[in-house]
């Protein structure tokens, strides 16, 4: 089973699936099924209107916001916890 969200290219028809895996999409606006989902904003946030003249400009700032996000236990725990999750 491969679990998507519903994304444009996820349902399009040129997509083929092989055999033997079988898809199931998550319901529309359920952030709590796809936790890491809501890190987005913070990752993207130094990328954000910012133009770059190489991959390696890009990947050496992301290599930075991935050391502050590091730091940023607290901030991450919040946007991802649900209640729920610390039952499983």
């Amino acid at each position: 089973m491969l679990v998507e969200d519903n994304a444009g290219w996820h349902r399009s028809k040129k997509v083929k699936i092989t055999s033997g895996i079988k898809l199931e999409f998550l319901p529309p606006y359920s952030p709590e099924l796809q936790p890491a989902e809501r890190l987005c904003k913070l990752g993207d946030e130094p990328l954000v209107n910012n133009c770059f003249e190489t991959i390696d400009e890009i990947e050496e700032l992301l290599v930075k916001r991935c050391q502050v996000l590091s730091e940023m236990k607290e901030e991450i725990r919040n946007l991802t916890f649900y209640h729920w999750l610390a039952s499983i």
